[in-house]
C-alpha cells in the first residue's frame, strides 16, 4: 500500500457490514472502508457487496461510523448493489429479536424478511398517495362482542391495545379485519394482516380493497412471480401501500409507522416457517408489537393455547361475545351418543363412519334446499390399509412402504393394494404380524367417501375439494361438498349442515396439539353453517365424552384453550415453558449438548427416534447419519432467551470447529414428538 492509500485509509469513513454468510460462527458485522466514490449511496440498509475471505458476497450496510474499533487493515466497500434502503432500522431489531429468540442466524431471518432483488422493478417510480378516509365501521356488528367499543376507540385514537378476538360462527372476518385496517390506515399509519394461505389471503385482500381502496393495499404471497412480489413488496417499504396482507413472511413487511400487526388463525401450522430458523408467524408479530408499541390481534374461530396464556398474563385483553349471543349464532351441534335415546335409536351410531343421525342431518338440509359440507381428514380415496384382523399396518413387501386402495376398486376392499413409495401392486399380500389376507381401511379418504355419497343421495350433485383442486367457493344450492381438512369452500348464505367425519383419527393422534388442532379444524367447518334458528346443523362423528367434543358441542373454544394450557403447564410442555428439540447424530448432539452453557434449571430428555414425518436435519450433499436422533431441553420461560443463547454459541462453536454432522436446532417447534 502506497503513502497515498494509506492517507485514504485513514481518512475513510467506516461502514459496519453483515455480511450473507452461511456459517454460524461469522454470524456478526464487520467493518469496512467506503470509498469515495461510494460515500453518498453506502447508507444504513442498503444491499452491499464486500470481499470475504477472498471471494465477493452479499451484505447489508447497517451502520456508518467515524472511526473502526478494528486494530488490523480494513478492506474496502466493493461496491454498493442498490442504492435503495431495504433494511429498514426497525426491521432489522426484528431480525435480531428473531435469530436470538430461535437460536438462529440472522443471515437466515433476512432471507426471510427481504426478499431477492430485481432491478428493474426498483428502478420503477412510486407516486405518493395520501392516506385513505375514515371507513365505514359496522359498530352494530362489533357490539355483539365486549370491550369491542374500547378497543375500536383505542385503535383510532392511535394508541396500541393488544387483543386475542374470538370470531362469532358466522361472521364475516374479512369484512371484521378489512374494518380495523382502514381505521388505522386513516390515521397515517400501516397495517400488516398475516393469514395462513393463499385462499384467506384473496379473500381478505378483496374485502381490504372493497372498503379502504385498491391503492392502498397489496398482497404479498410466496407464490407471486419475483418482480410482482417484489414491486409489492416495494410500495410497502415506500409507504405507498398502507395496508400489507400476505402469509407467513409478510409478519417482517416493513411497513413504516406500523400501527397494527393481526394473525388469523395462529393455531395452522402453514404459519409456521419449514426453513431455518423456523419461526412462527404469530411469535414474530408479538417481537413486533412489543418492540414497536403497535396494536396487536390475533384472531380465529378456535384459540390456540399460546393466545390463552397471553389473555391470562394480561398482555393481551379478550374479545369474546357473551354466551347467550354465541348460542343464537351457533349451528345446532350433535355428537355421537350425545343421549340415551339417540344411542337407543342407533346402536351402531359408535362403529359406524356415517351413523343415523349424520344421514337424517344431511337429508333435512339437502330436501331445504341447503348445501352439506362433509370434512373428511385425508384426501384420496382408501389412502391408509391395516389387516383385518389383528389392526397391523398393512406394509409393501418390497420396500416397507405404507399399502393403499387406488380409486375406482368398487365399493369393497377387494381391489389389488398398492404401495405409496414405490408403486408396486400385491395382489397376494398377507399380513406380516398374523398372516391374514383381508384388509380393512385404516382412514377412507374424499374420493371414496364423496362416491359412497354420491350412491346413498343420487340425484344430487357432489363436489370435493382438496389436493390440487381446492375451491375457494362454491355456489348455493342442494349439493354435497366432500372436502379435506382445511380445504372447506364458502358457500353464500352458508352450509345448511355439516358432516365432521372420523374423528377418532384426528383426536387419536399422537401429537401435543392434537386436540387442539382438532377443534380448530371442526371450528373452521362449523363456522361456515348456518345459525341453528336458520336450520343449521353439525354433526360430528366423534364420542361425547371427549372434552374437545364438548367444547365444539358448546362453542367454547375459551374453555378448551384453558383446558390445554393448564395441562401442558402440569406436564411441563410449552407453552408453559420453553423446550428446544436437537436433532442429529447421536455423536452430534452429544458434542453440542458438551458446548452449550444451558441454564441450571435445564432438563434434557431424550435421546428419542426423530418423530415419522420429520425432515432429516440434514442437506443432500452431506452425508446421511446411520441414526437420527432427538434431544429435548425444557427450561421456565423465564430462561428461555438464555438457552437459545447458549445454544446458538455452541452452533458457533462447531462451526468453528467443522465438526462432522448436521445438527437442528428447533426452539418451541410445533411437533415435539
Amino acid at each position: 500500500m502506497t503513502a497515498t492509500d494509506k492517507t485514504a485509509a485513514a481518512l475513510a469513513p467506516v461502514a459496519r457490514v453483515l455480511p450473507l454468510l452461511p456459517v454460524a460462527h461469522l454470524d456478526r458485522a464487520f467493518d469496512y472502508l467506503v470509498p469515495s466514490e461510494l460515500d453518498e449511496q453506502a447508507r444504513p440498509g442498503v444491499r452491499v457487496r464486500v470481499r470475504f475471505s477472498g471471494r465477493l458476497v452479499d451484505g447489508y450496510l447497517l451502520e456508518r461510523l467515524d472511526t473502526s474499533e478494528h486494530d488490523g487493515k480494513l478492506a474496502w466497500l466493493d461496491r454498493v448493489v442498490s442504492a435503495e434502503q431495504v433494511l429498514t432500522a426497525e426491521v432489522r431489531g426484528l431480525v435480531d429479536a428473531v435469530a436470538e429468540r430461535y437460536a438462529g442466524r440472522r443471515a437466515d431471518v433476512l432471507r426471510l424478511a427481504v426478499p431477492p432483488r430485481h432491478a428493474k422493478v426498483e428502478s420503477e417510480k412510486s407516486a405518493p398517495v395520501p392516506s385513505p378516509g375514515s371507513p365505514e365501521v359496522d359498530r352494530d356488528v362489533w357490539s355483539a362482542y365486549r370491550h369491542s367499543v374500547n378497543f375500536l376507540e383505542a385503535l383510532a385514537g392511535g394508541r396500541g391495545p393488544r387483543a386475542v378476538w374470538q370470531a362469532l360462527p358466522g361472521e364475516d372476518w374479512c369484512a371484521r379485519l378489512a374494518e380495523l385496517a382502514g381505521a388505522v390506515a386513516a390515521s397515517g399509519r400501516g397495517v400488516v394482516l398475516v393469514v395462513p394461505d393463499q385462499r384467506d389471503l384473496d379473500r381478505l385482500v378483496r374485502s381490504c380493497e372493497s372498503l379502504i381502496g385498491a391503492e392502498h393495499v397489496v398482497g404479498l404471497a410466496a407464490g407471486l412471480g419475483p418482480s410482482a412480489r417484489y414491486r409489492r413488496w416495494l410500495a410497502a417499504l415506500r409507504g405507498t401501500a398502507r395496508v400489507v396482507v400476505g402469509t407467513r413472511a409478510s409478519v417482517f413487511a416493513p411497513t413504516p409507522d406500523l400501527g397494527l400487526v393481526v394473525v388469523w388463525d395462529d393455531g395452522d401450522s402453514s404459519l409456521s416457517e419449514p426453513r431455518a430458523p423456523y419461526p412462527h408467524a404469530r411469535e414474530v408479530a408479538l417481537l413486533r408489537a412489543h418492540a414497536t408499541g403497535c396494536a396487536m390481534v390475533l384472531a380465529g374461530h378456535s384459540r390456540t393455547a399460546e393466545a390463552q396464556a397471553l389473555v391470562d398474563s394480561g398482555w393481551a385483553h379478550d374479545l369474546v361475545a357473551a354466551r347467550d349471543v354465541v348460542r343464537a349464532r351457533a349451528p345446532m351441534i350433535t355428537a355421537l351418543a350425545d343421549s340415551e335415546q339417540a344411542l337407543a335409536r342407533d346402536p351402531g351410531a359408535r362403529a359406524a363412519r356415517l351413523p343415523a343421525i349424520a344421514f337424517g342431518a344431511a337429508r333435512q338440509a339437502l330436501s331445504a334446499g341447503a348445501g352439506v359440507l362433509v370434512q373428511v381428514p385425508r384426501r384420496g380415496y382408501i389412502p391408509s390399509l391395516a389387516c383385518a384382523k389383528c389392526r397391523a399396518p398393512a406394509r409393501c413387501r418390497r420396500c416397507n412402504g405404507p399399502l393403499s386402495l387406488p380409486a375406482g376398486t368398487g365399493s369393497d376392499i377387494a381391489g389389488s393394494p398398492t404401495c405409496r413409495w414405490c408403486g408396486v401392486a400385491d395382489a397376494n399380500h398377507r399380513c406380516h404380524a398374523c398372516g391374514a389376507r383381508a384388509l380393512r381401511a385404516v382412514v377412507v379418504g374424499a374420493g371414496r367417501t364423496a362416491e359412497e355419497l354420491g350412491r346413498a343421495f343420487a340425484g344430487f350433485e357432489v363436489h370435493t375439494s382438496g389436493g390440487s383442486d381446492v375451491k375457494s367457493e362454491i355456489t348455493s344450492g342442494p349439493k354435497l361438498v366432500v372436502s379435506t381438512v382445511g380445504a372447506e369452500p364458502v358457500m353464500p348464505g352458508g352450509y345448511g349442515a355439516a358432516l365432521l367425519l372420523d374423528g377418532w383419527a384426528l383426536l387419536g393422534r399422537a401429537d401435543l396439539r392434537a386436540a387442539e388442532e382438532t377443534l380448530r379444524r371442526w371450528m373452521t367447518a362449523s363456522a361456515l353453517v348456518r345459525s341453528h334458528g336458520d336450520g343449521g346443523q353439525v354433526v360430528v362423528v366423534a364420542d361425547s365424552g371427549f372434552p374437545t367434543v364438548q367444547a365444539l358441542v358448546r362453542w367454547d373454544p375459551v374453555w378448551h384453550a384453558r383446558a390445554q394450557l393448564a395441562e401442558r403447564a402440569e406436564v411441563g410442555f410449552p407453552p408453559a415453558v420453553h423446550m428446544a428439540a436437537v436433532d442429529g447424530s447421536g455423536a452430534a448432539i452429544a458434542e453440542l449438548l458438551e458446548l452449550a452453557v444451558v441454564p441450571d434449571s435445564a432438563e434434557i430428555l431424550g435421546p428419542v427416534p426423530l418423530p415419522p414425518g420429520e425432515r432429516l436435519p440434514f442437506s443432500s450433499d452431506e452425508p446421511e447419519p446411520e441414526n437420527v436422533e432427538r434431544m429435548l431441553i425444557r427450561v421456565p420461560r423465564t430462561a428461555g432467551r438464555a438457552l437459545a443463547k447458549g445454544l446458538a454459541e455452541a452452533q458457533a462453536v462447531r462451526s468453528a470447529r467443522r465438526s462432522t454432522g448436521p445438527v437442528r436446532v428447533q426452539v418451541d417447534p410445533l411437533r415435539i414428538g
